[in-house]
């Protein structure tokens, strides 16, 4: 079958989020062949190019959604983007499209600016009333798109801000909203004009997403919602996969109160409520973990639909580490990620000194590199400035692994050249995290059979089960006193770190992800209203463009009786049963029988 797979900021370009797991997916399902509709998020993720694609990969649209800037849509047309997007952004609509566009337009934002103050404390985060009204207005932005194109120009008009200031200003809105400004109105219109771009690519096409089998986005959000429009324009049913929570950090972006407060709800509500949407016609929706999942439940999505299947990771090169005898430095406590806050290495740090009191010899080893920019090398400075304060007549070098407790160190370097490596240069591994979704680095530990320390955060819990150590987040002394007591106790270290690898062998490999996908893709499919393409010849009849299993009965699948079809063309399920399958193979090999 042809699976449209969507992305947004990841695959097929070098650098992104899912990038990794799309690919493994890709070229783990050769029975298949899949389109890429991938969507930008920066100029600098498009420069540094795609990954080297197999050949099952298909075709590949791409569109920008990091650009407002019209000169430079003028300059170039992206690919993905139609005609009239880059070479009509001054085109002007009649005054029939005029009123279309204002009418959907006010559905929508007043949609939004009537939920503009929910937020996840809220225990009914989507008003049914407002879902309907936004999504009527979101489909109608569609179809004048797809008629008419413009939708550049028109949402960044003076109408659409003032559409926004009414909605903003109507009664019934939040205090939040109400007090937005004439900043916030400009604001929020651009946001929804990039939000929005999606709707005016020229991917809905009937050699497009209308020739696909099935939309697989790989992520909630602007990566869905062309598999929204897949599935209206031509009835292809689309699967949604989201391995974190986008709406989680909508939510938690700032501080509420803090300037642009109006704004950052405004684009939380909307995003919450595209996001119930997605989960409304979704037709299956898997979550990489229960975390997930809960607040997918909490935006609207029917248990009925949620299936959970962990994102899968290679195991074979911790094989050796997992495999082998050697426990480890057993008095040594190895963390390793990325330096940024979110991760509490100061936590770390403090819990350190504590385990340093009650086992002296011990070290700690800190494998990471801070994220791009100020922030995360600002972070790490004020994490080595820590450790020296901490411990002033032993650590006099951080780069170093010598006398010094703890250390600074990157992978690839003489000492430690490899990931797994690094996981075999302690006993104990640890995890710190004050913000989690599902803890990569807690897997490999568990593949290297490594006991663990983790705070109870995210998907930890359901990740380690009962084969780590897991501490209430932003507590030193629980950590500490954790860390102490398996550095104690080298036979429960080893107990625990053989009971984590045979539980990330069962459930967090590469083979039991694709071997879920694959199961998934047959049933959707199978479910779907199948799509006849053209007859091959003047005599043969026509087949179904996918192939039902019955198909493997000997004989011909029978032609249909009435072809007239409905919808955008697909006929119903249940007209390729088993029974006139088989029915027409046995009058093809008996004759009258």
């Amino acid at each position: 079958m042809r699976i449209g797979l969507l992305t947004d900021g990841g695959y097929p370009y070098a650098t992104g989020e899912s990038r990794l797991w799309c690919d493994r997916l890709v070229r783990g399902l050769p029975q298949h062949e899949f389109d890429l509709f991938a969507l930008s998020r920066s100029a600098e993720q498009e420069q540094r190019g795609w990954v080297r694609l197999p050949d099952r990969v298909g075709r590949v649209r791409t569109a920008p959604l990091w650009t407002c800037d019209d000169d430079a849509l003028h300059a170039r047309r992206p690919r993905g983007l139609p005609r009239n997007f880059a070479t009509g952004l001054g085109r002007s609509y009649g005054r029939r499209d005029r009123r279309r566009f204002t009418a959907h337009v006010t559905q929508l934002v007043g949609a939004v600016c009537a939920g503009g103050d929910t937020g996840p404390e809220s225990g009914d985060l989507v008003d049914t009333v407002a879902a309907a009204r936004f999504t009527e207005g979101l489909y109608g932005l569609a179809e004048l798109a797809r008629d008419r194109g413009g939708l550049h120009t028109a949402l960044r008009s003076e109408a659409t801000v003032r559409i926004v200031e009414s909605s903003c200003r109507a009664p019934g809105t939040g205090r939040t909203v109400h007090s937005a400004t004439v900043p916030d109105y400009l604001a929020f219109a651009a946001a929804l004009e990039c939000a929005l771009r999606p709707l005016s690519l020229d991917w809905y096409e009937e050699d497009g997403l209308g020739a696909v089998d099935l939309c697989h986005a790989a992520s909630g959000g602007a990566a869905a919602l062309p598999g929204l429009l897949a599935k209206r324009f031509f009835g292809v049913p689309l699967l949604v996969t989201e391995h974190g929570v986008p709406l989680r950090a909508h939510y938690l972006a700032a501080p509420e109160g803090a300037p642009g407060a109006p704004v950052r709800a405004l684009l939380a509500t909307f995003h919450g409520l595209l996001a119930s949407e997605v989960y409304r016609q979704a037709a299956l929706i898997t979550p990489g973990n229960t975390h997930v999942r809960r607040w997918q439940e909490r935006f609207g999505a029917v248990r009925g639909k949620l299936r959970t299947v962990y994102p899968g990771m290679e195991a074979r090169r911790f094989g050796d580490v997992g495999e082998g005898d050697d426990g480890g430095g057993p008095g040594t406590l190895v963390w390793i990620g990325r330096i940024e806050p979110a991760k509490d290495l100061i936590a770390l740090l403090h819990a350190f000194a504590e385990v340093r009191r009650a086992e002296p010899g011990t070290r700690l080893r800190i494998f990471g590199a801070p994220v791009p920019g100020a922030e995360g090398d600002t972070y790490l400075d004020r994490c080595k400035a820590l450790a020296a304060q901490l411990f002033p007549d032993e650590a006099t070098d951080a780069h170093t692994v010598g006398d010094n407790p703890v250390t600074f160190e990157e992978i690839g370097g003489p000492e430690v050249p490899d990931l797994a490596e690094a996981y075999a240069a302690g006993g104990v591994v640890v995890l710190s995290s004050v913000v989690e979704g599902f803890p990569i680095s807690l897997v490999e530990a568990m593949f290297c059979a490594r006991a663990t320390v983790s705070t109870d955060v995210g998907a930890v819990v359901e990740i380690v089960g009962g084969t780590g150590l897991v501490v209430p987040p932003r507590n030193p002394r629980a950590l500490a006193d954790a860390c102490v007591a398996l550095l104690r106790d080298p036979e429960r270290r080893a107990r625990l770190g053989a009971a984590a690898r045979a539980r990330a062998l069962e459930l967090f490999t590469v083979e039991q992800n694709l071997a879920a996908f694959r199961e998934i893709y047959l049933d959707l499919v199978g479910q779907a209203p199948a799509r006849w393409a053209a007859p091959a010849g003047p005599a043969e009849p026509p087949r179904p463009f996918a192939t039902p299993p019955e198909a493997h009965v000997l004989g011909c699948l029978p032609a249909p009786t009435e072809p007239a079809v409905s919808g955008a063309g697909r006929q119903p399920s249940w007209a390729l049963g088993a029974e006139s399958v088989c029915a027409g193979a046995r009058g093809a090999g008996n004759g009258d029988a």
